[in-house]
């Protein structure tokens, strides 16, 4: 409630005052208000209503209704502002027939606020009364399930004892998802006395640790690396994450109502099965007691405000025509043999009249356009007063409001909105210095505390009285300028209570961006959490072995009663030695894990056989290639060591002023890469890094920053990006971000006039410019730059070899950055080598969604209903064509069928400004579909944008329709893309493959399998370039990388350290016991982990993450750590096996001096040395002489160390390491 204050001097509007006092009446009428005191009025008449009330909780909250979600969010977010306890009802974001389920977090989110309408509770912070609830006009008319708002949640505080398996079983009717480790929304996982469970109107995951039956602890933890992010003091409010719970009354409805229902079959089949399937929910007509709508579940006293009335109409009619358009489309695609749609009358909107009028309840219209009635009292008022506005101090002043009340159900707020500046500072200066000197209350909203120190520090500047402050609890100080962090909407003025608000929007004229999720966690994680999950018959590599087909994890047990000892081990089964005999079988210890990876290559590699040389040939093929390229590799790589470049200062505050105004949560990936380039920059080596991750990942904020680092220095930039689109977008980009620094900004493309281009160079060769994006048009040679510190390329793969032999000229002792969604070969081959660093985005933004993605022959009725879809939620469609001589054509064929639609249409052979002010003008929502060639298919971010119309997708390569499809889905809401082929044409194999895939591949970040598969159908079935091919599919990719770094680090001189397998076969009870780590994938990484552990960081950073995730670390455990120690030292010292032999234990391969073997002799009687096998065999130690046990577990590790370091190693036993076979001095 961050400006509460301003609450009285609101107040004092007479007509606010009316409509509070009118609304306590339960009266209904009309208001005219401007849309940014909305927020304010609502919380005014809010408070108003509970001011005589003893009991709060009996009294009903406004129900606001606006015409789109978008609208609702933004409101939601304007009221928080000033009053607590606002709620958003969302809704769905599919339509009843289709064969889709709404994502959880939003179902989860409506029973959240259904069941605090129903069920509030003062004393609970979570189920506290709501005071406003806000919801789109398609929530409004959409039924809901009745019953739904009793599903009694699951509750849980510190200090509360509870039954596990109870509330296990409760989360599992509830809907949730029980599976081994949580990671994602709906899901529960139980190891021991640790719970984690995701509610998914909740932004993180939380972890119950309990103590026998009593709740421990309870925090929110990371899904990226599972670790636990600090206390959640609320503790868990689960609410249920499907609306439709698969009861058994609802189960056998279900296998009753699948003959009535013929389309819906299949999931009707499921479901009477108990499993739940997309498009459920579209059928709970037919499968509940009856459904209601939401003013049936809605508090009596409750009253209804339609905000914008007109808007919400046209909405209300829209939605009824396009579900029907959507129906007859659904149905005409099933005549062509596709499915069947699923139509439950009653799951479709109710009408908007009906709805509304018999609701019974208090009803209000708040709109900008005033009824006749009021417009001639307005008039009325204006003649009275005969103002001269012009005379008025303050030129923010442009047209004064005054209060008009006509009687108690139709005013008029005395308020207007706020002329915008765009950006214009000096004229917004000079306003509010003359409102100062006249006395007003003037507060300045932003979205961020970086932003609002700079527009603070910009009017002190300008000798206008600013100060920032955290919030204003009461009315703000007159003439002094409050700045404060808010999300307050749109600005507003009130000219009679001498009361300016002005947004960071009014001021910059752009939007500032806003996250659902404003409670930032620490997020910089240490290392993401990759369970190696193998199954029965994947492939994999074992550096000895070579490559096998993974069959099982088996547990043996050895030795009877104390002695007995349980290992791990994964079972492989290899080629078999002779023909026509099963394959052979290797038993890998788990604690060898390290050994092992899976195979990527070709689809169906030989598998080798044991025990010959084929395995041994084919690594040194590949070697012998390899060093090849890694020649070539570290001539580049010594000329960028030989550059001295700029070592970039720390971080400034203003550094941390932009970084603070980023208006997303970062994910976790962006948080590390962007330490990396930072410590890069800040090292007198130049800086190459490429940095690669699926489209809209979050690459531009990273150059963002690192540009605005080198800028800080005084050095320039470059972004050089491949088409005039994105570099219009990223100026925009760029521009936004660094509003209010001093930064200048320039761009050469297509777009710039020949005159415009000759500024722009003079001003790079005399400093005048900071940054420059540009095209190509900065390779040609006439670039000069005074001092120039780092270049940013995007998008690499579009430059050609010609392109970066120009950079190179630039490049030598210039800190480089590359971004690039699919890496051509050759950049992905230096950057996995080493030769130049590299960072991988593999984090999806919080709330991003898979694009759902509908491949089938083109019918009208299709785009039709696509298009009005997207309309429906004032979004904007691309509708890629790629032939330009019929593209007008189609354009004209396309408004014919959706004629409400703003069409316009972009290709190349536009002139540079009717490209440009189509583009610009499609960025600014001008227009609703944008018909154009694949000139979008390269970076253009339109967040708004999400359905995507492929025409003749059966002529587009694979990564092309990836790149398209990524043009879409980059905000919260579910996007769409279909890709149409014509009806009466044969597909092509090939053209069927890339279909096919297309539709296979669509969960985020699939770009890596869509770029595999690419080069599969192509038939060149290699990463690294055509010489490579065999190699990478002889040896899998994973180790073939590895290859090529050693062959690099021979060339620089450092000998790699060759990782030979360590076989320790002794009687140590070592191994993760399954009441820890129930699962078996997660068992499998964790000994994966254990495994991969060489120094004492790591060791202590595996342990803190295990007690984290699973409890305390049970003995067993300790021990498969001791035994890690074990491997790493007797890799040092170059023992391969250490295992049991009949009554020794024998050390291989090990060669003694004649003092080593006679001290051996002398400490260990009976101990056999077989010089010609390099072996020596220690007899098993006795816990005591006579009578005694085989010494085991721990004690057995420390004697197997005590014979490494003083009969193998005698003069390093506290060092380092060293050589097998030291002389004695």
């Amino acid at each position: 409630m961050k400006l509460n204050g301003l609450m009285d001097l609101i107040g004092a509007d007479q007509a606010v005052q009316q409509f509070a006092t009118s609304l306590s009446r339960s009266l209904s009428g009309t208001i005219v208000a401007p849309q940014g005191i909305r927020p304010g009025m609502y919380a005014l008449a809010s408070r108003e209503r509970l001011i005589d009330e003893a009991d709060p909780s009996t009294v009903g909250p406004l129900i606001i209704i606006t015409a789109s979600g978008r609208e609702a969010e933004r409101l939601t977010d304007a009221l928080s502002a000033w009053v607590p306890n606002v709620g958003m009802f969302p809704s769905w974001e599919t339509l009843p027939h289709e064969r889709l389920s709404p994502q959880v977090d939003t179902m989860a989110q409506r029973i959240a606020i259904l069941r605090r309408l129903t069920h509030p509770d003062p004393t609970d912070p979570a189920t506290a009364p709501l005071s406003i609830v806000v919801m789109p006009v398609r929530a409004f008319l959409q039924p809901v399930i009745h019953g739904l708002a009793d599903l009694e949640p699951v509750r849980v505080k510190v200090g509360d004892m509870v039954d596990l398996p109870s509330m296990v079983d409760r989360l599992t009717q509830l809907g949730y998802e029980r599976v081994d480790m949580v990671e994602a929304r709906g899901q529960v996982s139980v190891r021991g006395g640790i719970l984690d469970v995701f509610p998914p109107q909740e932004a993180h995951p939380l972890r119950v640790e309990l103590w026998g039956d009593e709740v421990d602890e309870i925090r929110w933890f990371s899904m990226a690396d599972q670790r636990t992010l600090g206390a959640a003091t609320d503790g868990l409010w689960a609410v249920a994450c499907r609306e439709l719970l698969l009861t058994d009354e609802v189960r056998e409805k279900a296998r009753h109502a699948a003959d009535t229902l013929p389309g819906a079959a299949q999931i009707l089949e499921l479901a009477s099965e108990g499993i739940y399937s997309a498009g459920l929910e579209s059928l709970a007509p037919a499968l509940v007691e009856r459904m209601d709508t939401v003013l049936d579940i809605a508090p009596e006293s409750s009253v209804l405000i339609m905000d914008e009335p007109e808007r919400v109409r046209a909405r209300a009619a829209d939605l009824v025509s396009t579900t029907e358009e959507f129906l007859q489309a659904a149905w005409t695609a099933a005549a062509d043999g596709g499915t069947v749609p699923l139509e439950a009358r009653d799951a479709s909107f109710r009408d908007l009249d009906e709805v509304w009028q018999a609701s019974g309840l208090a009803r209000w219209e708040v709109s900008s356009l005033a009824p006749a009635e009021l417009a001639d009292a307005l008039i009325a008022v204006e003649d009275d007063r005969g103002v001269d506005t012009d005379d008025e101090p303050g030129a923010l002043q442009a047209h004064e409001a005054h209060a008009v009340v006509v009687s108690p159900t139709l005013m008029a707020v005395g308020a207007r909105e706020v002329r915008p500046y765009r950006g214009d500072f000096d004229r917004a200066c000079a306003d509010l210095a003359e409102l100062s000197h006249a006395g007003w209350n003037m507060v300045v909203t932003t979205q961020g505390p970086g932003p609002g120190r700079r527009i603070a520090s910009i009017l002190n500047d300008a000798h206008v009285p600013a100060r920032v402050v955290e919030e204003l609890t009461r009315a703000p100080e007159e003439s002094v300028v409050h700045v404060t962090t808010a999300q307050a909407g749109a600005g507003f003025v009130m000219a009679d209570q001498h009361l300016a608000v002005l947004t960071e929007q009014d001021l910059t004229g752009r939007v500032g961006a806003t996250t659902r999720d404003m409670r930032k966690m620490p997020s910089r994680r240490r290392k993401g959490v990759d369970p190696l999950t193998l199954h029965a018959g994947d492939l994999v590599v074992h550096e000895q072995h070579g490559i096998g087909r993974f069959l099982e994890l088996v547990s043996r047990t050895v030795g009877r009663g104390a002695s007995a000892v349980t290992r791990d081990y994964l079972v492989i089964e290899y080629a078999p030695s002779r023909r026509g005999q099963p394959g052979d079988r290797l038993f890998v210890p788990t604690n060898s894990l390290d050994q092992v990876s899976k195979y990527t290559g070709s689809d169906q590699p030989t598998l080798t056989r044991m025990g010959g040389a084929d395995w041994a040939k084919t690594k040194a093929k590949a070697r012998k290639a390899v060093k090849e390229i890694a020649a070539e590799l570290i001539r580049l790589y010594a000329a960028r060591q030989a550059t001295k470049g700029h070592a970039f200062s720390a971080d400034t505050p203003w550094q941390r002023e932009l970084e603070d105004a980023f208006p997303y949560v970062e994910t976790p990936d962006q948080l590390v890469t962007i330490d990396e380039v930072k410590a890069d920059m800040e090292k007198p080596m130049p800086m190459d890094r490429l940095l690669t991750g699926d489209v809209g990942y979050g690459k531009t904020e990273i150059a963002v920053r690192a540009a605005f680092k080198a800028i800080q220095d005084g050095k320039q930039v470059a972004v050089l990006v491949p088409t005039t689109l994105l570099v219009q977008q990223h100026y925009d980009t760029f521009s936004a971000r660094y509003a209010g620094f001093p930064v200048t900004i320039g761009t050469l493309s297509r777009f710039s006039t020949p005159k415009e281009a000759e500024e722009v160079k003079e001003a790079l060769a005399s400093g005048g410019i900071d940054l420059v994006i540009g095209t190509h048009a900065l390779l040609t040679g006439t670039v000069r730059f005074k001092d120039l510190g780092l270049v940013v390329i995007d998008e690499e793969q579009r430059f050609g070899v010609e392109h970066k032999e120009t950079l190179k000229a630039l490049r030598t002792d210039v800190d480089v950055l590359s971004m690039s969604a699919t890496p051509i070969p050759r950049t992905l081959e230096m950057a996995i080598s080493g030769i130049r660093e590299m960072s991988i985005l593999q984090t999806p933004p919080e709330e991003r969604q898979p694009v759902l993605t509908f491949v089938g022959a083109y019918t009208d009725a299709q785009v039709i209903a696509a298009v009005r879809r997207e309309l429906l939620r004032d979004g904007q469609v691309f509708y890629v064509h790629n032939r330009v001589e019929s593209i007008n054509t189609v354009a004209a064929h396309l408004s014919e069928l959706v004629p409400e639609a703003r069409i316009r249409v972009a290709h190349g052979k536009l002139s540079e400004h009717e490209l440009e002010r189509v583009i610009v003008d499609f960025w600014n929502h001008d227009f609703d579909v944008l018909v154009c060639t694949t000139i979008v298919e390269t970076g253009l971010d339109i967040s708004n944008a999400n359905t995507l119309i492929v025409d003749r997708a059966d002529a587009f390569g694979l990564s092309q329709l990836h790149q398209l499809r990524g043009r879409v889905g980059r905000g919260r809401e579910r996007a769409y893309a279909y890709f149409f082929y014509p009806a009466d044409r044969t597909l092509t194999e090939t053209a069927h493959e890339r279909l096919r895939t297309i539709a296979q591949f669509t969960d985020l970040g699939a770009g890596l399998h869509v770029a595999q598969k690419d080069l599969e159908i192509r038939g060149a079935g290699n990463l690294l370039g055509g010489a490579q091919s065999g190699h990478i599919e002889g040896v899998g990719f994973d180790l073939y990388v590895r290859m090529v770094a050693d062959a690099v680090a021979t060339f620089k001189g450092e000998r790699p350290a060759e990782q030979v397998d360590v076989r320790v076969d002794l009687a140590v009870d070592a191994h993760i016991p399954a009441e820890y780590v129930t699962s078996e994938r997660l068992r499998l990484e964790v000994y994966a982990r254990i495994a991969g552990v060489s120094t004492p960081e790591q060791e202590s950073d595996v342990r803190d993450e295990l007690a984290d995730r699973y409890g305390p670390i049970p003995p067993q455990v300790d021990l498969l750590f001791d035994i890690a120690r074990l491997r790493e030292r007797l890799r040092q010292v170059g023992v391969e096996e250490v295992a049991t032999q009949g009554r020794y234990i024998k050390f291989a391969p090990v060669e003694l001096a004649d003092s080593q073997m006679m001290r051996l002799k002398r400490l260990h009687p009976g101990a056999v040395i077989k010089t010609a096998v390099r072996q020596i065999l220690v007899p098993i130690p006795m816990t005591a002489h006579i009578g005694g046990h085989p010494l085991a577990d721990s004690a057995l590790i420390e004697w197997t160390l005590n014979v490494v370091d003083t009969i193998i190693v005698p003069f390093a036993a506290s060092s380092e390491g060293g050589a097998p076979g030291v002389k004695d001095r």
